[in-house]
C-alpha cells in the first residue's frame, strides 16, 4: 500500500482541504496507514503534480485554503492499483529482534516491555472495537461499501487480539 493511494481513498471518500484530509486521516486510514501531517501534504502536492487530483482555492476569515478534488486520473489509478496483486508483508517489529537477542544474550529481561506493548495493543483494540460499536452496531444492515469498510476494521481488531494473546503467552512461558 502507498500513501498516494490512501489519500486517494479518502478524498474519493470525501473531498476536502488538506488539513481536514489530516485530521480525517488520523481517525481512520491512519489507523492502518500511518503518516505525519506533513508527509500528507508532500503527497497533496506530488498528486496535484501528476494530474491526479485538482486543487481549488476557498477563501476563509484565516485566509486561503485549497480543496483537493480527485480527478478522473486519479479514480483510474486507484482502480489500477486496487486490482493489482500483492503480496502479504512479512513481520518486521524490533520486539521481536529484541526478544531474539535477549535469547542469545541471556541477560536481558523483557518482560516489562512486552507488557507495556499488551497495554498499547489492549488501548488500540478498545479504541477499534468502540468504532465497531458506533459505526457497525448489531442488527445494522450494510451495503457493499460499508461491509468493506467493517471488513477493515475487523482486520485491525483480529490483528490487536492477536497481538495480545501472543503477549500472554510470552509472557507465561518466557
Amino acid at each position: 500500500m502507498s500513501l498516494p493511494h490512501a489519500i486517494l481513498t479518502s478524498l474519493l471518500e470525501k473531498p476536502c482541504t488538506g488539513a481536514e484530509l489530516a485530521r480525517r486521516f488520523d481517525k481512520s486510514l491512519g489507523h492502518f496507514w500511518p503518516a505525519t501531517h506533513q508527509q500528507i501534504y508532500r503527497e497533496l502536492g506530488k498528486l496535484e503534480e501528476a494530474g491526479l487530483i485538482l486543487a481549488r482555492g476557498l477563501a476563509t476569515a484565516r485566509g486561503s485554503q485549497r480543496h483537493f478534488d480527485v480527478q478522473a486520473a486519479g479514480r483510474a489509478e486507484l482502480e489500477r492499483w486496487s486490482l493489482a496483486a500483492a503480496e502479504p508483508r512479512p513481520v518486521r517489529d524490533a520486539l521481536l529482534v529484541r526478544l531474539r537477542a535477549a535469547a542469545v544474550l541471556g541477560t536481558v529481561d523483557l518482560g516489562g516491555e512486552i507488557r507495556r506493548h499488551r497495554q498499547l495493543h489492549a488501548q488500540t483494540l478498545g479504541r477499534y472495537r468502540a468504532i465497531e460499536e458506533r459505526d457497525f452496531p448489531p442488527g445494522r444492515a450494510l451495503d457493499t461499501a460499508g461491509g468493506l469498510r467493517r471488513a477493515v476494521l475487523l482486520a485491525g481488531i483480529a490483528f490487536e487480539e492477536s497481538w495480545l494473546a501472543w503477549c500472554a503467552e510470552t509472557l507465561a512461558t518466557g
